[in-house]
């Protein structure tokens, strides 16, 4: 498990964020599946993977919802990525941090809430893998806090191999290119 960096920059936070691929086609039916998987091991009807960005959080794996993104003021991921651990609100309408919030004043209602962080390798949180439920609850058992948490691991796994291919196949154009242009120089 990685550890959240204490007072990364918003800045730095973000340059990490944009480092990640995360518009490809095959990685969101990946993410897709693994929220849902999160859904139903957790018994909720939405299960979410989030990438909280500058202005808004946007759902890179989804299940029970099509809702692709939110404004960033009124997430509870930005919440829950800078915790160490499942960040658990069991009725959100008697949270202060959300009962005005319009994701639990209107749709789609949220009343539980139970998020792990995804954390970069250099400690920059991201978002969050979340599920939500439209009733309260106490909590989650031991067993559906341990899914919640592997499938965050599997999430994360997944968005850094495609940042680190993307930075390979960069890489690769770009010493092609210095190739080409070499040749080009003594020929």
């Amino acid at each position: 498990m990685i550890k959240v960096a204490d007072e990364l920059p918003e800045a730095a936070r973000q340059a990490v964020v944009q480092s990640y691929p995360l518009d490809l086609p095959d990685f969101s039916e990946q993410l897709d599946s693994l929220a849902a998987l999160a859904a139903q091991i957790c018994d909720a009807p939405i299960g979410l993977i989030s990438v909280v960005e500058a202005d808004r959080q946007r759902f890179i794996g989804r299940s029970g919802t099509d809702l692709s993104e939110t404004p960033r003021d009124i997430s509870f991921c930005a919440h829950a990525m800078h915790q160490s651990d499942c960040m658990i609100v069991p009725d959100a309408t008697t949270d202060q941090r959300f009962a005005d919030n319009p994701l639990v004043t209107s749709g789609p209602e949220i009343r539980f809430y139970a998020g792990h962080p995804l954390v970069s390798r250099e400690g920059a949180p991201l978002g969050s893998f979340c599920i939500i439920d439209t009733v309260p609850r106490e909590a989650l058992t031991d067993t559906q806090r341990r899914g919640l948490e592997t499938l965050s691991y599997a999430a994360m796994a997944l968005l850094e191999r495609s940042r680190v291919e993307q930075s390979s196949a960069l890489s690769k154009k770009q010493t092609k290119s210095e190739i080409d242009d070499l040749v080009q120089r003594f020929n």
